[in-house]
């Protein structure tokens, strides 16, 4: 490719694509969806290269027509089922609607509102219906405008509380607590110093009584961010589908680790902490909808599928799953637990196993969109 780049630059043809506005064109959507770059870097890429034209002015022009003549939602051929998540941005105080499929994260639908009201989220969701797209459920917070508007689309389909809105406050003040440690780490640190350069009795006595104070006031502090990290990490895996022994969780079960975290959460000395907590306790029956879809797949699944495989392979969906949220770093490690776990499937069911591979991970897929959603 350098080479035919090479080639194509220093050849008498370039001047014919430089007058081949098609060309340009092609040019300038690649540098930026591929090539992600600013319009500022795009003109100076076009003027290097001697395309013209190429000033700032013109590629935005460029990109609002182009943008002009997309359609705000997506055209299908024939009925597809999605699991939508919507939400509401903001560009300079007005609403935009987006609504995205949850498994593959496509902009279904994306417009520039007038409002937020219930009657133009309808009106949303409906364009939706009339391209095909028919809803399995929604996660989405619980501004009232969407949730009614999506109700009034889709009497029929799950509603289902988006667990990143659900718990974003709590996540708010463990990452305050997290300043006040180092802020309290700082002062721990300056107070030694001060201490160590004390000379005289009376001032060593005094910078002492500081230090103390300090060294207290940071352990304290570092121990309520320990305390609350280590319970939302808790939080966050009686939240996951599946239990470290292949086991989809039910909504009884999931309730009592709730609660249980719940209260030990709330009895952390944090006025911040009960004040966020205090609204996820009244909306617990709205968190636990999604398991039970999990319970009714249970019963369906170990009908069909052998007992020890069902659960090697709801652990191979499990990391499967966790491949796509998880970072860089820990993405190898998920794949090969999911590659341990479909060998074990595999050395039980023999030539089987294709199809209830796919039994189990297409099933999971109807309800792991409203499960992990956010």
């Amino acid at each position: 490719m350098a080479n035919l780049q090479l080639e194509t630059l220093f050849s008498d043809e370039k001047l014919l694509f430089q007058k081949d506005h098609c060309h340009l064109e092609q040019l300038i959507v690649l540098l930026r969806l591929e090539g992600k770059c600013s319009l500022l870097s795009i003109a100076s890429i076009l003027q290097a290269l001697e395309y013209h034209p190429h000033s700032v002015g013109y590629l935005s022009q460029f990109f609002h027509s182009a943008g002009q003549t997309l359609p705000s939602t997506l055209v299908i051929p024939s009925k597809m089922l999605v699991f939508y998540l919507s939400d509401e941005i903001f560009a300079i105080h007005a609403p935009i609607l987006v609504t995205i499929d949850a498994r593959s994260t496509t902009i279904l639908n994306i417009e520039l509102a007038s409002d937020r009201s219930a009657d133009t989220w309808r009106a949303h969701f409906e364009a939706l219906e009339n391209h095909h797209f028919f809803s399995l459920g929604l996660a989405s917070d619980r501004g009232l405008g969407l949730v009614a508007g999506y109700r009034a689309a889709c009497d029929m389909a799950l509603w289902v509380a988006d667990y990143f809105h659900e718990f974003r406050d709590l996540c708010e003040v463990l990452q305050q607590l997290e300043r006040k440690a180092y802020a309290a780490i700082g002062k721990e640190d300056a107070a030694a110093q001060k201490f160590a350069r004390a000379k005289s009795e009376s001032n060593l006595q005094k910078r002492l009584q500081q230090y103390e104070t300090a060294y207290h006031t940071c352990e304290q502090a570092m121990a309520l961010y320990d305390q609350l990290a280590m319970l939302l990490h808790l939080l966050h895996e009686a939240l996951q589908l599946c239990s470290p022994h292949g086991r989809l969780r039910t909504r009884q079960d999931v309730r009592s680790e709730l609660t249980l975290l719940f209260d030990m959460i709330a009895a952390l000395d944090c006025a911040a902490v009960a004040t966020a907590l205090k609204p996820i306790r009244t909306h617990l029956d709205d968190i636990l909808v999604p398991f039970a879809q999990a319970e009714a797949i249970d019963r369906e699944l170990r009908a069909m599928v052998p007992h020890e495989a069902f659960e090697f392979l709801v652990l191979a969906w499990h990391y499967e799953h966790l491949v796509y949220q998880a970072q860089a770093k820990h993405k190898r490690a998920q794949q090969r637990e999911r590659a341990f776990w479909l060998a074990c499937a595999e050395g039980l069911v023999g030539d089987e196993f294709d199809t209830l591979k796919a039994l189990v991970f297409d099933k999971a897929r109807l309800y792991c969109p409203g499960l992990l959603a956010g």
